[in-house]
């Protein structure tokens, strides 16, 4: 089954670390061929991974970390695309354990990549199914620590903003409606469809999966804002809360 979204008119609305012992690799132990910085002035940036190219942003680590290796678990344990869609600084500091400096490095980095794209001539991406919007997010199945993640869309079904919510467990205390539809109301969005990650491999929703879910229909639906749909990620597999809900 898979239902296609149906926005309702809202006429009211307002506006990983190393284990011990391991050996890591130094970026000054590699071949300088194989170094981020110098591979991207040989090769170009298409030859970089995610974390190479955020490693050459930072250029140094800290002392307890080497500058690759940080980048490498910084984009891993956060997701190669919900790294590049988080907003807060002192949010990715805290949930990675990097320097709020380069917190903000790589969040600047990506919001001039934002401003450009929405000047250029690419396109809008359009949800009207769970399957698509799982197809948007299903990087975050293989995340070692549970995320909630929100894509935010406008009444022609396009995706206006994408973002990390919050990163750890998900229970009702911890995870407030005015975290979840704030960046609608400050983007003018009239729906909004969350996703998690459960790292166990299950796919069954917990008590709190829907208690999180009924709390922000509730929500939603005082601001008139819509909540589509609430999908639970696995590995290479999803779950919708709303689709089960209604068989």
């Amino acid at each position: 089954m898979n239902t296609t979204y149906k926005i309702t008119d809202q006429d009211c609305l307002l506006g990983e670390r190393p284990r011990s012992g391991q050996y890591v690799l130094r970026v000054r132990d590699m071949e300088e061929a194989d170094r981020p910085y110098e591979k991207l002035v040989k090769s170009g940036p298409g030859q970089l991974s995610v974390a190479e190219l955020v490693a050459v942003l930072w250029r140094t680590g800290t002392v307890k970390e080497d500058v690759l290796a940080m980048a490498k678990r910084a984009v891993h344990e956060y997701g190669e695309r919900t790294i590049g869609s988080e907003l807060n600084a002192q949010r990715l500091a805290d949930a990675t354990g990097i320097p709020l400096t380069k917190a903000a490095q790589v969040i600047a980095a990506f919001e001039l990549g934002r401003r450009y794209y929405a000047t250029s001539a690419g396109r809008p991406l359009h949800i009207r199914t769970a399957k698509q919007a799982y197809q948007h997010m299903q990087s975050m199945g293989y995340l070692q620590k549970e995320q909630l993640r929100g894509l935010y869309l406008n009444s022609r079904y396009q995706v206006v903003h994408d973002e990390v919510i919050s990163v750890g467990t998900l229970t009702s205390n911890v995870v407030h409606p005015r975290e979840v539809f704030q960046p609608a109301l400050e983007r003018g969005a009239v729906a909004v469809i969350v996703a998690h990650n459960h790292p166990s491999g299950s796919l069954k929703p917990t008590e709190a999966d829907v208690e999180v879910t009924e709390q922000l229909e509730a929500a939603g639906s005082i601001l008139g804002i819509e909540l589509l749909d609430h999908l639970i990620i696995s590995g290479d597999k999803y779950i919708s809360i709303r689709e089960a809900s209604e068989i």
